[in-house]
């Protein structure tokens, strides 16, 4: 019942996956539902369940973010991973970093990644604050991290001046996006439909550098 929930989904959103990547998204969740008793990654405990509102919804933000291999990209406040592990098996040829400050998530999204065999994804346990890559990244990604303010603030330190940012909400923040617009950035309001998900979800994408 997993696979076909899972594939049905990726039909409905337009992602095309192999059946390897499609084995490594169902092992990831695996992983999730089993490190999750200990270190508490998702606040989500049936394995079902992580289908939709882990995988599918981590995912539904694919077709909207550059394809591009040899993207460089970052899951700011990445938790247990998400979006940062689906995106990363299937875009296997794009560079993630997947970074949080709590040591125990670290070491479960280490885990991941040498079990999965995932030599794109790097794991960063630090505060934004405190990471400054080189070269600079293409695009910066969050799931959770906090408002949207805060969120473009943290992802210009460490993108390009021609990177992308994508933050994953629920039910727009309208007053969050007017704040940001009338500081002159450009921004994009884009529904999300999550297949098996009955509630609503959009990305906003902001431009890296005010017009």
């Amino acid at each position: 019942m997993t696979r076909a929930v899972l594939h049905a989904g990726l039909q409905q959103i337009g992602v095309s996956l192999d059946g390897e990547r499609q084995d490594h998204l169902i092992a990831y969740r695996d992983l999730l539902h089993k490190w999750n008793r200990s270190f508490n990654l998702t606040a989500v405990r049936d394995p079902d369940e992580m289908v939709v509102l882990h995988l599918l919804d981590s995912l539904a933000v694919l077709p909207y973010l550059d394809h591009a291999d040899g993207l460089q990209a970052i899951d700011i406040g990445t938790g247990g991973g998400l979006p940062g592990i689906p995106l990363a098996i299937a875009r296997p040829r794009q560079h993630w970093v997947l970074l949080d400050s709590n040591h125990k998530k670290g070491s479960f999204l280490r885990q991941v990644a040498a079990e999965l065999r995932l030599p794109n994804v790097e794991v960063v346990v630090k505060r934004i604050e405190d990471f400054a890559p080189l070269p600079r990244l293409d695009l910066a990604i969050s799931r959770a991290f906090s408002s949207l303010e805060a969120f473009v603030a943290a992802a210009m330190r460490v993108l390009k001046p021609v990177g992308r940012m994508f933050a994953m909400k629920g039910v727009p923040p309208h007053e969050e996006i007017e704040s940001l617009r009338g500081r002159g950035y450009a921004l994009e309001v884009i529904p999300i439909p999550v297949p098996g998900l009955d509630a609503q979800r959009c990305l906003i994408s902001v431009e890296c550098s005010p017009s």
